[in-house]
């Protein structure tokens, strides 16, 4: 299973920063990161695959107040988020 992520950011740079910071806590959430993109003409719009280990971290993880709080302070200003299984 994956996890696909679209956030826009009011600034890539700052957004990645915040991004690379998460990476434990992104672990202990059963997430592996496979693959960051930025849109072509929108630099401020960032996909981002993740793979799931254990969907129900995963799920906890993204609804969790912490994760408001981390994309507050990433400047994100819209974002989704779809878990996907392979065909």
């Amino acid at each position: 299973m994956q996890l696909l992520c679209r956030n826009d950011v009011q600034d890539f740079a700052t957004w990645k920063q915040v991004f690379d910071a998460d990476l434990e806590a992104q672990r202990d959430a059963g997430l592996s990161l496979m693959q960051i993109w930025r849109e072509d003409g929108q630099p401020n719009r960032v996909w981002f695959l993740f793979e799931v280990h254990n969907r129900a971290k995963a799920q906890a993880f993204m609804e969790a107040p912490k994760a408001d709080m981390h994309a507050n302070r990433a400047g994100v200003t819209s974002g989704e988020y779809h878990f996907l299984e392979t065909l």
